[in-house]
């Protein structure tokens, strides 16, 4: 998954302990026996101390992803949950912070190879240290909270994708569980009210992922707040084909009329082609969608799910380059 390797961001506070702990053990390492000896210990503090906060603050930035690199399926969830542009700010400021420090460092090991004190000069390089650090605290905690809720997405590849939509109780997650992985994976997405099911199947060699989206695609537009309405925006990414299912019979608890609404406003937000598909026609013989199954007894599953191969867009074909 692209975000699980963020680590944990530290604060300001604990970036300072760490280095200036070090600092003072590479001091303690040094034999002072003169003025020489005394300098080479201070500019060790300095040095050891402003290595070991440039290196963490690259570290930092250097294990959030490209956000120009990432996938627009990625891009607009991040977007959603933490802001994308807000997250390049601050991870320029960290940078900043880092390179800034960095600087310092060597400007102040030459002030001390020429002033009389080189502690005096060394606490006045600290001090300007670590006001760099408290000045990206409020960076650090943002970094911090936004590599929380990042970790949390679950793991959706760009491939041939099937997206179920259509509301509760009409036969998605049945057909779901029909056709790929006998237990689909549920994975939470912060801004839905129940999980995703991601479940996977292999067709021709090539793997296929399906989702049925509860909490997201399962009840009227204008009942969500932004943050769904741009998550529903992203699906549109990863959704190559989607399933809509229709429960003619109507024991689901909702109308049909209701269901047929949804429908329609959900096609007014994906882009990709829809197959119409009436479940539960052991119980009901209504003449309405493209096609007709029942996931209680699997009859006309099949036939549906090679129908929604049928309509996969084929990826295109990359030209080889010859020497």
């Amino acid at each position: 998954m692209i975000f699980e390797n963020i680590p944990t961001v530290p604060s300001a506070e604990e970036l300072l302990d760490k280095s200036y702990r070090r600092a003072t053990r590479a001091k303690r390492g040094k034999r002072i026996l003169d003025r020489k000896s005394k300098l080479q210990a201070e500019e060790s503090m300095l040095l050891t101390a402003a290595n070991i906060l440039s290196d963490n603050l690259a570290h930092i930035v250097r294990k959030f992803p490209s956000l120009d690199q990432l996938p627009p399926f990625y891009l607009e969830l991040a977007d959603v949950m933490v802001g994308v542009e807000e997250m390049k700010m601050n991870l320029a400021s960290v940078q900043w912070a880092g390179e800034k420090i960095a600087s310092l460092a060597r400007k102040y090991v030459g002030m001390m190879r020429e002033a009389d004190d080189a502690k005096i000069v060394r606490k006045q390089a600290f001090g300007r240290i670590s006001s760099i650090v408290g000045s990206i605290d409020g960076n650090l905690h943002f970094l911090n909270e936004a590599r929380n809720k990042l970790r949390k997405l679950p793991a959706i590849d760009e491939g041939p994708t099937i997206v179920v939509a259509g509301y509760p109780n009409v036969g998605k997650s049945s057909f779901v569980a029909l056709v790929s992985s006998a237990h689909p994976e549920i994975a939470s997405y912060p801004f839905t009210t129940k999980g995703l099911a991601v479940g996977h199947f292999t067709r021709n060699g090539v793997r296929h992922q399906v989702i049925d989206t509860p909490g997201l695609l399962d009840r009227p537009l204008e009942e969500r707040n932004e943050i769904e309405l741009q998550a529903i925006t992203a699906l549109n990414h990863v959704g190559k084909v989607i399933l809509y299912i229709i429960d003619p019979s109507e024991t689901c608890g909702y109308s049909l009329d209701t269901q047929l609404h949804l429908l329609d406003e959900i096609k007014n937000r994906f882009t990709a082609p829809f197959l119409i598909v009436a479940n539960k026609n052991d119980i009901s013989e209504a003449d309405i969608g493209d096609m007709s199954m029942s996931t209680l007894s699997g009859g006309g599953v099949d036939e549906v799910l090679e129908r929604l191969l049928e309509m996969m867009p084929i990826p295109p074909v990359r030209d080889e380059i010859t020497e």
